[in-house]
């Protein structure tokens, strides 16, 4: 997808169940701050929000604005 830290992005899907926090962010925006590895062959995206929340999504859960 190409993503790059900066970036505004929107999550879309979730594909896992997940807290009530990270279930909340269904639709929000926010910036991309960092990359993580995720189970030593994926890669995560950490999104920050607006309200200084920040948590990790897959690159297919979310969409560049």
């Amino acid at each position: 997808m190409g993503l790059e830290i900066g970036q505004k992005v929107k999550v879309t899907r979730l594909r896992d169940r997940v807290s009530k926090d990270v279930a909340d962010c269904l639709g929000k925006s926010g910036t991309i701050s960092q990359f993580k590895m995720v189970d030593g062959s994926g890669v995560g995206v950490v999104v920050e929000f607006d309200d200084r929340y920040a948590t990790w999504f897959f690159e297919d859960e979310l969409s560049p604005l």
